[in-house]
């Protein structure tokens, strides 16, 4: 708190608040990011909008059709969301970009209650561990029942499918942990669920460029 209200003192011109989702609850896709980035979403007030994480993110939705227009890293920009919504797991900017479990448990009824209104559901793309995890208990879901992996495609229920992506960071991309060709692999997996609505309970092929690494990784 001491921390978001010092940010309100030092930028009185930003966001400076929680985040609200961005797209339709009528939407086939939920993208579930970390948190909001202090010079991203916490500024502008759109998630992912602002900083370097929403390049790849939205260039890659806007290429698979799941956006349209051209993302100029302002909530302005024009952008809009085709059969997709994003949010965040933890809707305050938290210090250092690193939300603390007490932050996870105060915003999980949020994520509870949104993926609960949108009836249309058949795709949740988690970018990282901890959005993972939080959507599985948003879901009434062990997360020990899932375990995290970069591609991998975990059928929660039927008709919805949890995918898994390394967090669109700067620092993910710049270490190459995640490629664009990664990224747009799990953003491909996405593709059924824009189907007859039934398409998403069929089995996934697991998209290519794990590369065997660990199951488990830091958003």
């Amino acid at each position: 708190m001491a921390y978001r209200a010092a940010n309100r003192v030092a930028e009185a011109g930003w966001h400076n608040a929680p985040v609200p989702s961005f797209g339709g609850l009528d939407a086939a896709v939920l993208v579930v990011g970390l948190a909001p980035g202090v010079r991203g979403a916490n500024r502008t007030g759109r998630p992912f909008t602002g900083d370097y994480a929403g390049v790849l993110l939205y260039e890659t939705l806007i290429k698979f059709g799941f956006a349209g227009g051209v993302y100029g890293a302002s909530a302005d920009d024009g952008v809009r969301l085709q059969g997709c919504r994003i949010t965040n797991a933890v809707r305050c900017v938290p210090p250092q970009n690193k939300p603390t479990p007490a932050e996870a448990r105060n915003c999980l009824p949020f994520l509870r209650d949104e993926i609960a209104a949108m009836p249309e559901l058949r795709a949740i793309l988690a970018l990282g561990v901890l959005s993972h995890e939080m959507s599985l208990r948003a879901l009434g879901v062990k997360p020990s029942a899932h375990i995290f992996r970069h591609g991998a495609v975990h059928e929660v229920r039927p008709g919805l499918a949890l995918v898994d992506s390394y967090h669109v960071s700067r620092y993910n991309t710049s270490t190459r942990r995640l490629t664009p060709g990664m990224f747009e692999d799990a953003v491909r997996a996405l593709i059924p669920a824009r189907g007859d609505g039934g398409a998403a309970a069929r089995k996934y092929k697991t998209p290519r460029g794990d590369g065997g690494v660990a199951a488990r990784g830091s958003g």
